[in-house]
């Protein structure tokens, strides 16, 4: 079903190039999603931002890279993975730069949004890849590799973040980003191989086999988004009662209902197909990952900002601090994935979410004065070990709930889930826990809000553990399938 069958081995010099491609731009974009979290102190205080501003600033980039990561997807499976893929990195590199440049807040955020639109071709395109070009005995090798190393720059983002902004600034954190691109364009061109669905690209198709470019479906998905954000996060500033808020609140919800029924009216022509959804599996598996990324965004957001301003570390201790989760997915998540395929997904998408939680509880009574090693490490290794049991599992498993064919859709999806939650957790925390203002720059009301987010937190990932335990199984031998045609 694609134009270039799948038969790269991970033995072979084209394979671990088309690899190393992969995990290198999906690196920047995971990384970039967690090291901005280190810099928010110093980035506030030299732009003057208050709360809202510094959740903008993390949720411009989450928002629009959760809002059209389907189109990314969508758009390599029909005009050639390999294609959207490069054209991601290079706008993502683009906008970094601007990042990097910005006098202002608004200047920053407008920036942000843009990064997120080169984040959304690159991510989907990075997994994508490699489903349809590796060969199915070393498929699953080498998206456990992705899984583990993508993973790793994940936790290594605030090390590396706050090694840039102790020695240089925080605009060091998205300059670093363009040495990574030219590697990423370089071995691209060498050895990613292209491919495409010949269903959606098949010059002149009609019926089932043909899917027209979803722009509808794209702003509809935007906009849900947009609205819910922007009405958690400036509601304590507005008022819960504003017009403002109230209007974005029933284009969210208006917007959502809208986008439902516009895909289920476009079938298999829909940027998502919704009959991907009769899989219980898909489902559950994509909840589960809203909420259990939320649960991450939210201790990633607080942790960093309360290490600095509360305990009084510096942005390179803070980074330090969480270099086992680094470890423990580097040295973890290859064996991870292949613990799932040899007993399947239920036990340690079960198991995980529930060490992560009690690590989070363990990091709550953190204060000024506290020990790394006693005080922070036990914590951190708990939460990094958990999340460990679950990265490689839940993304090997979404693919394999559906068709091959739908590896891109599938992908992108799965990748908006998780920046749903992460943009959602960032959103409404604050507001949850009574953060706004410049609160993050007084002890007392932030070291309230971090022990009363790191609750949250922990909840949602009980509640992650739960939803695995009772809907997730062993997914059934891929294949290609026939196109879901789910109008009606």
């Amino acid at each position: 079903m694609t134009r270039s069958a799948p038969a790269l081995r991970l033995a072979e010099p084209a394979g671990r190039g088309t690899l190393l491609a992969a995990v290198l731009a999906s690196g920047m974009v995971f990384l970039d999603s967690t090291v901005v979290n280190v810099a928010l102190p110093r980035l506030g205080a030299d732009l003057g931002a208050t709360v809202a501003d510094l959740q903008w600033t993390i949720n411009g980039y989450l928002l629009v890279l959760a809002a059209f990561v389907l189109l990314g997807g969508a758009l390599g499976d029909r005009f050639g993975r390999r294609r959207i893929f490069l054209l991601g990195v290079v706008s993502f590199s683009v906008a970094s730069v601007a990042c990097g440049l910005a006098q202002g807040t608004g200047w920053l955020i407008v920036a942000r949004f843009l990064q997120g639109a080169g984040g959304a071709l690159l991510t989907p395109g990075s997994l994508s890849v490699l489903q349809a070009s590796f060969h199915p005995d070393d498929r699953g090798k080498a998206i456990g590799a992705w899984s583990g190393l993508a993973g790793v720059s994940t936790a290594l983002g605030p090390l590396i973040g706050g090694w840039l902004i102790d020695s240089l600034s925080w605009r060091w954190i998205f300059f670093i980003n363009l040495p990574v691109a030219v590697l990423v364009i370089l071995a691209a061109l060498r050895w990613v191989p292209e491919s495409r669905d010949e269903n959606v690209s098949r010059a002149g198709g009609r019926g089932a086999g043909h899917r027209r470019f979803d722009v509808t479906g794209a702003v509809l998905g935007a906009l849900a988004l947009g609205g819910v954000t922007y009405a958690l996060i400036d509601a304590p500033v507005r008022g819960f009662a504003s017009w403002a808020i109230l209007g974005s609140v029933l284009v969210g919800v208006l917007a959502a209902g809208a986008f439902v029924v516009v895909e289920r009216r476009r079938g298999d022509a829909a940027m998502l197909p919704t009959g991907l959804f009769h899989s219980r599996l898909f489902s559950a598996l994509n909840v589960f990952t809203v909420v259990v990324y939320a649960a991450l965004g939210g201790f990633t957001f607080f942790l960093a900002v309360y290490l600095q301003n509360v305990v009084g570390w510096s942005a390179l201790l803070t980074g330090l601090s969480t270099l086992p989760l680094t470890v423990l997915l580097l040295v973890g998540s290859p064996k991870a994935g292949a613990l799932s395929q040899r007993i399947g997904p239920r036990l340690p998408l079960t198991v995980g979410p529930v060490v992560a939680a009690v690590g989070l509880l363990l990091l709550r009574p953190v204060g000024p004065g506290a020990s790394y090693w006693t005080d922070v490490l036990p914590g951190v290794t708990l939460f990094g070990a958990g999340l460990t049991l679950v990265v490689a599992p839940l993304t090997a498993s979404v693919l394999a709930a559906v068709a091959d064919r739908y590896a891109g859709v599938a992908s992108g999806f799965n990748n908006a889930a998780a920046r749903a939650g992460g943009l959602l957790a960032v959103a409404a925390l604050p507001l949850l826990v009574g953060l706004r203002g410049t609160g993050y720059d007084q002890r007392a009301e932030l070291t309230t809000a971090y022990r009363g987010a790191l609750l949250w937190c922990a909840a949602l990932l009980l509640a992650g553990a739960a939803l695995a335990a009772l809907l997730v199984h062993r997914p059934p031998t891929a294949k290609e399938g026939p196109p879901l045609n789910t109008q009606r």
